[in-house]
């Protein structure tokens, strides 16, 4: 994690200096998009193929089905994709950067590099799977490390189009280090056969890939959206101050995701009734919040410092994004917590139907609260969003709170 912030605030500089607020907004834009590609080319399998390895992993037999089965499928849509993504390049380049912009052959090189891309998370989640941890982290430092690597020549060099080659490249470039891991474990070559695949598998997965296919491909594509219309109306500048805002608050949020996921969300899944339940919302509400928030007191005191620092003197407007964007955190924190109850007692349909409406609240209030208040707004719109999400949440989950 900690890896994974001090590359993206490198990275993040090197952005400001080379590329300024209008480069950052286009990687914004492709940012989005990927985020929602990638989900789809690995259909959300990642939990589902990590369970099944670490359930099977003494069991030969179904561990080379289960293998066999998902990378077929997983190749199978990622070659489809990019073909899509290759031979329709000039319709991608228009959709997500505009008339405006020839960035073409970022979509080429991204329909090349998928497949890559693909087959190194599948692998990468059969470690994971086999309980190989040490391993899972080597991949992950060393991928992250090649990844900067290549972001800063292809930045040095190319300006904007190399940090858009960079993020299309540096992901694939992960399959290799994958490989060399894995082939300590696992002997591909001799367990991918067609004879292997089973439907029944995939059945089983799919079960898992529906929640998370609906958060990571909808939410990106409304951002996308969103910051479309952000560039529409108050220009590719202004739009770049808000992936600024949007990147700097990744940071600090990235501190509350993993604690959440790695020790409040095993808590929620073996709470046996709302009593429990109570102990462990209350508990995260009594620590966790409290210092969040005097962190986030902190951050907008420092954000003229904080902005200098990781950025250049030309994203100094974005210091007047803070304050909106810091109590929007503030209420995406509280709801956070309720939230992973969805996943916890795994209410598939209660968390689609409130992902979707939170989707559109942001969607539409974003439109009111640009044209109203410029670029502020759409800081405003994604409070404003977090606010009705937290009382939705509230109101759902009621009794296991009060």
């Amino acid at each position: 994690m900690i890896l994974k912030i001090g590359i993206g605030l490198v990275t993040s500089k090197l952005l400001a200096v080379f590329v300024g607020p209008s480069g950052m907004a286009l990687v914004g834009n492709l940012r989005n998009f990927l985020t929602s590609l990638e989900s789809i080319s690995t259909l959300g399998f990642q939990n589902g193929i990590i369970k099944y390895t670490a359930e099977n992993q003494k069991n030969e037999n179904q561990l080379k089905k289960i293998i066999a089965t998902v990378f077929i499928s997983l190749l199978t849509i990622a070659i489809v994709l990019s073909c899509v993504l290759y031979f329709f390049a000039t319709f991608w380049n228009t959709a997500i950067f505009g008339n405006n912009f020839d960035y073409v052959i970022v979509f080429k090189a991204l329909g090349l590099a998928l497949p890559w891309y693909a087959i190194s998370v599948f692998m990468l989640a059969v470690i994971n799977g086999l309980g190989q941890f040490k391993k899972v982290i080597w991949i992950n430092i060393i991928g992250n490390a090649i990844g900067l690597l290549v972001s800063i020549g292809m930045i040095l060099q190319y300006k904007t189009l190399g940090a858009l080659l960079s993020l299309v490249i540096s992901p694939a470039l992960q399959f290799f280090v994958t490989v060399y891991f894995i082939n300590k474990e696992i002997n591909f070559l001799k367990i991918i056969r067609f004879h292997q695949f089973d439907f029944q598998i995939i059945k089983n997965l799919l079960s898992y890939s529906l929640m998370a296919l609906v958060s990571s491909v909808l939410g990106p594509l409304v951002f996308l959206a969103i910051r479309k219309n952000v560039i529409e109306i108050v220009g590719l500048e202004q739009a770049g101050f808000w992936e600024t805002i949007t990147r700097i608050s990744t940071y600090y949020m990235l501190f509350v995701t993993t604690i959440l996921s790695v020790y409040f969300l095993p808590k929620l899944a073996v709470a046996k009734n709302n009593l429990e339940t109570k102990k462990v919302f209350w508990s995260f509400y009594q620590t966790i919040l409290p210092v969040f928030i005097v962190g986030l007191v902190i951050v907008y005191f420092l954000r003229f410092f904080i902005v200098n620092l990781l950025f250049t003197n030309a994203f100094l407007p974005v210091t007047t994004l803070f304050f909106w964007q810091l109590a929007g955190d503030v209420l995406k924190v509280a709801s956070l917590i309720l939230g992973y109850q969805f996943f916890a007692k795994k209410l598939t349909v209660a968390f689609i139907i409130s992902e979707l409406f939170s989707l559109a609240v942001l969607y539409f209030s974003s439109f009111y609260f640009i044209n109203e208040f410029g670029i502020q707004g759409i800081v405003m719109a994604q409070a404003f969003d977090n606010f009705v999400y937290l009382l939705l949440l509230i109101v759902y989950f009621r009794k296991s709170l009060f």
